[in-house]
């Protein structure tokens, strides 16, 4: 095949600069090179997590007013939760090494639409996520600036979301990299200052202790204990944002370093354990310092003043200026979660046919640019008209990410107390999901309560909404399968049909002829439409055409881009249906060939091939078939792949002709 030497368009030039080169899916390393190891993958998928403890524990602390003490229950609460639903998460890696996020596990444990739903409220959480945290970071970012600047802060957020939108059209791995240095600043500067909390008070503890003691003998004498227990989980159920982005791992999972279920796991562990440590950390170190909220202060934020006020200065003061800027820079990194895993959700349920498939196509960079740009458009356009307003953001948040850890804790004691006859240790893993289901459904029922009536109805509405969509979209792709499985199954009627035509319009077998006339059939597999196009050009064009070439695209999409394994199954099944086609032409004593590519981009792909097969066949006639409803609506040209029609374009520039064989199929 012969290459083009043209230079690249302006409009290439400035894509490689931006975005970058297209990858060459025929290099072997390509899935080893893109892959994260575990420590990246920290950092890409544990920014979301280790974040919350900006606004988590504060949240929680604050909600026992004159009983803070209390607090160092609804830490231990808190890190308990947190390695329970970890542990539960890392059972879900296991059992779905592929990747089991939450719309994975409900959809294969519980029901396709338990799925759905669950896979609609982690778009809308992952879409809350990115808004929420570049709201909450240009917050802080804003803090140490003159007030007068404050209102280019609107637009600083938003140019936050279009450089996270850039960074992730580049790659995963690559905006990884980028952030990578934010992150260990945030933890490094945390550690420090809750290691110091502790060493520096050790001598106090007892006196902690004493207090937490009397708080306890107060609280129960002024609420009961009853009431006491009550102001706890309230307290604890108020700082649910520390628990979301665990599942963070689960949905991430193809993009980790094989093996999989143990880099999985790996990574979950450090997510646990840092965000463990951090809540737990800050809690116990509110109380060291008996801090309390101050207006126009993050609690976080009078902590570190307090910890650096006996420090030299300036060096306190530039510790303190580090931190907390670290943590509003971490608050966009948190952002990068909802642009790894929401994509790949979306991506998921596409392929399922719940959403519309182009959002399971992968860009030349292999990343699911059109899940990239959606979600970076919805939270650019919740932005805006939220106007970045965090306290109406928070609310909004937290519900949707324990809809999906209830669904998928649900799944996982269902499948577990279904194999218990099969499965090793199925007691315990049934008790840790058990433990996972209890937690999650008493803090989504808790936060619903309290947050519903503020606004959290919202969230619940535009759910609904995007179920509803989700609904009619599979409905639409469903009905238009089975017009297509039709069309499939009379493929044995159709094959007869060629070859009758064939054999009655052929001539004596002749000798290969490059230069005798040449139909170059582009077909997407060995099915009803690829025969129907066949049977359409030798009917038509009887006894024209001497030389057969099937041209086939295989598109390695967000399904086949998870291992080498996908990609060498996809070539072997392209192999098979082009020898089916080899087969009934050849078997009349004609020419034919087939030539095959894999990519991303069906138009490129072709676009790349057609000039070396006109070098050889200048006779030659290009082919494609295409499915026509009989209603085309703008629904259905959103829904459905008409390739054919762009490449028909581009070949009438590159002065190749190109003839569209329509097939009508019948509604229902």
């Amino acid at each position: 095949m012969t290459e083009t030497t043209s230079s690249p368009t302006l409009l290439r030039r400035v894509k490689n600069a931006l975005i970058g080169k297209n990858l060459n899916l025929g290099d072997q390393s390509i899935f080893h090179h893109l892959s994260l190891i575990a420590f990246f993958a920290w950092v890409g998928l544990g920014a979301d997590g280790l974040s919350s403890s900006c606004y988590g524990p504060p949240e929680a602390f604050i909600a026992l007013g004159n009983h803070p003490y209390l607090s160092i229950f609804v830490a231990l609460g808190t890190a308990v939760t947190i390695f329970i639903i970890s542990a539960g998460y890392s059972q879900i890696i296991e059992l779905f090494p592929s990747g089991g996020g939450g719309y994975i596990v409900a959809t294969k444990l519980l029901s396709p639409k338990l799925g759905m739903i669950s896979g609609c409220a982690l778009l809308i959480d992952y879409v809350l996520t990115i808004t929420l945290s570049i709201a909450s970071g240009a917050d802080a970012l804003f803090s140490f600036l003159p007030p007068q600047w404050l209102a280019y802060r609107l637009p600083v957020a938003v140019a936050g979301v279009l450089l996270l939108i850039l960074l992730n059209l580049r790659g995963v791995k690559e905006s990884v990299i980028v952030l990578l240095p934010i992150f260990l600043v945030f933890v490094i500067t945390h550690a420090a200052a809750i290691l110091y909390s502790l060493v520096s008070h050790a001598s106090a503890m007892p006196d902690v202790a004493a207090r937490i003691v009397q708080d306890v003998h107060a609280a129960r004498s002024e609420l009961g204990f009853w009431g006491m227990t009550l102001l706890i989980l309230h307290a604890y159920s108020m700082g649910a944002g520390t628990y979301t982005g665990i599942e963070a791992v689960s949905n991430g999972l193809p993009i980790l370093r094989e093996p999989r279920v143990q880099t999985g796991k790996r990574t979950m562990n450090y997510m646990a354990v840092s965000l463990a440590v951090t809540v737990m950390g800050l809690m116990v170190a509110y109380l060291l310092y008996k801090v309390t909220a101050q207006p126009g202060k993050t609690l976080n934020a009078v902590l570190f003043e307090a910890v650096t006020r006996a420090w030299p200065q300036p060096f306190g003061y530039g510790f303190v200026l580090v931190t907390l800027v670290s943590e509003a820079l971490l608050l966009f990194v948190a952002a990068q979660a909802g642009f790894v895993d929401g994509p790949r959700v979306l991506s998921n349920m596409a392929l399922d046919r719940w959403f519309p498939a182009r959002f399971a196509l992968l860009s030349d960079r292999l990343v699911t640019q059109n899940g990239v740009l959606l979600m970076g458009g919805a939270s650019i356009v919740l932005m805006t008209l939220t106007h970045g307003a965090v306290e109406l953001l928070i609310v909004l948040y937290s519900i949707n990410v324990f809809v999906t850890f209830v669904l998928s804790q649900l799944g996982m004691v269902i499948h577990w107390w279904q194999e218990r006859a099969t499965a090793d240790h199925w007691k315990k893993r049934l008790c840790i999901n058990g433990l996972g289901l209890v937690l999650t459904t008493f803090i989504l029922c808790s936060v619903v309560l309290v947050k519903f009536f503020e606004g959290g109805w919202i969230t619940v509405i535009i759910t609904g909404a995007l179920a509803w969509l989700a609904v009619v979209i599979n409905r639409h792709y469903r009905r238009a399968g089975r017009l297509i499985q039709g069309l499939n199954q009379r493929m044995e009627q159709t094959e007869m049909s060629l070859m009758r035509a064939i054999q009655a319009h052929k001539g004596a077998a002749a000798p290969f002829d490059p230069q005798a006339s040449t139909a170059v059939m582009l077909v997407n597999g060995y099915n009803g439409l690829g025969l129907n196009s066949l049977y359409s050009v030798v009917r038509y064009h009887p006894n024209i055409f001497k030389n057969f070439i099937f041209l086939q695209v295989g598109v390695v999409d967000a399904a086949v881009f998870r291992g080498k394994d996908e990609l060498d199954q996809l070539k072997e099944h392209m192999a098979v249906d082009m020898e089916k086609y080899m087969q009934i032409i050849r078997g009349k004593g004609l020419y034919a060939e087939p030539i095959w590519a894999v990519g991303t981009d069906i138009n490129e792909e072709v676009l790349k091939l057609a000039p070396d097969i006109r070098a050889r066949f200048p006779n030659a006639i290009f082919f494609g078939g295409q499915i026509v409803f009989k209603e085309d609506t703008f629904f259905t040209r959103l829904l459905h792949n008409y390739v054919v029609f762009t490449l028909q374009r581009a070949f009438y520039r590159i002065g190749i002709p190109f003839m569209i064989m329509p097939l009508l199929v019948e509604g229902e």
